[in-house]
């Protein structure tokens, strides 16, 4: 009973319901009920109307475009470019997650389907996997389904006009028409075997920022064991930033020969990947041990927040996103930047390809590497103590 007296009993279900309160929205608010939309995508129609025998024009790219521009339910930003050379261009750019393609035959391929020879028209489908998988799964989805019912309202047309042209409807026709527009599909910068379905980036930066936040904590209580102070210190805090750095760079080589050696992740670049994982972790490391040097065991909790309300947006598209999460966390957690630098040296060229992403990183390791340094300048606890009792005597 006495333990029921005791006011932290009383406490401890308050400081249960904050501590569920904050990382429920770490974990879940930023995810749960998010939705697609304006994904970019590239339309690219090259269709040349054909002739119908009774007049007029077959403007089949024409009609596809319209209908797709203009269905609201779509949640998808069309961007018409005019060649497959511009969308795939822009893939390779980031630009677009997928492109739909229809060809400068597409009419006439429907009309050859009234003929004795006919031969189904076809679109091509693109989808961006490297990207972002969750993204590109579902342009393609959307994609594959728009397609299937322009195909069908396609396929009731064809047969309106042709049966008021002949009356009856050839076998070969009418077996073509069930399936008037063959949809092909293609996977451009494949995520590769054992890549976690395209989110190893994001894996491997979780696994980094954990990694060098026990090597930051780690050399942090080592300086305070020193107990050094004055230059003392600045050679201390030096020493641990250069240890640090050498750690990285060891740690992040074995997670990519972990990955790839014991659990077969497919890398294209297992040197790109290294190198740019090493700036990943030298800049968390930096910001690490930056802050728990300036503000000591408290930065802990905000070190840890911050990877918590990171970690769910690494595998998801901005596009998915509620603008509140977007602009409040996505745009600035550093997390965000490291996974997709790596998925640009990993799905995309490797460091060549590597855009913003790469300076931002750059940009945090050399302001949080100053920070460190500067932190060795600070006077300690025990310093400040020390003064105080040599002042009173």
């Amino acid at each position: 009973m006495a333990l029921l007296k005791q006011k932290m009993t009383g406490l401890s279900v308050i400081a249960v319901l904050v501590v569920l309160t904050v990382f429920g929205a770490a974990m879940m608010g930023s995810v749960l009920g998010s939705k697609p939309k304006e994904i970019p995508v590239a339309l690219v129609v090259l269709d040349q109307p054909a002739e119908l025998p009774t007049g007029g024009a077959l403007a089949a790219g024409m009609m596809i475009k319209e209908k797709l521009t203009s269905n609201p339910a779509l949640p998808i930003a069309w961007e018409i470019v005019d060649s497959e050379e511009r969308a795939r261009a822009g893939m390779d750019g980031r630009e677009f997650y997928g492109a739909l393609v229809l060809p400068a035959d597409l009419s006439s391929g429907l009309l050859s389907l009234a003929s004795a020879e006919p031969q189904p028209a076809s679109a091509t489908i693109l989808v961006n996997e490297g990207m972002n998988t969750q993204a590109s799964t579902v342009v393609k989805q959307i994609l594959d389904q728009a397609m299937r019912m322009v195909g069908l309202e396609l396929s009731n047309q064809l047969l309106a006009q042709i049966g008021q042209q002949a009356g009856q409807i050839p076998v070969n026709a009418a077996q073509a028409m069930l399936t008037p527009l063959i949809v092909k599909e293609e996977i451009v910068h494949p995520a590769g075997t054992n890549n976690a379905n395209g989110n190893a980036p994001g894996l491997l930066t979780q696994i980094m920022w954990i990694g060098s936040l026990v090597t930051a904590m780690t050399l942090f209580l080592a300086g305070q064991g020193a107990g050094t102070a004055g230059s003392g210190r600045w050679a201390s805090v030096a020493l641990q930033g250069a240890v640090g750095l050498a750690i990285t760079g060891i740690a992040s080589g074995f997670v990519v020969w972990m990955a790839s050696s014991w659990y077969g992740m497919e890398l294209a670049s297992a040197g790109g990947t290294w190198m740019f994982l090493w700036l990943v972790a030298a800049a968390f490391f930096l910001l690490q041990s930056s802050l728990l040097n300036w503000i000591g065991m408290p930065a802990m909790a905000l070190l840890v927040l911050l990877m918590f309300f990171s970690m769910p947006l690494l595998s998801m598209a901005p596009e998915f996103l509620s603008s509140a999460t977007r602009d409040w966390i996505y745009s600035w957690t550093p997390l965000r930047f490291a996974s997709g630098g790596l998925r640009e040296v990993m799905y995309f060229g490797g460091w060549d390809a590597v855009g913003s992403s790469g300076t931002v990183l750059w940009s945090l390791a050399g302001g949080f590497l100053a920070l460190l340094l500067l932190s060795g300048v600070k006077k300690s606890k025990s310093a400040k103590a020390g003064g105080s009792l040599a002042g009173g005597v």
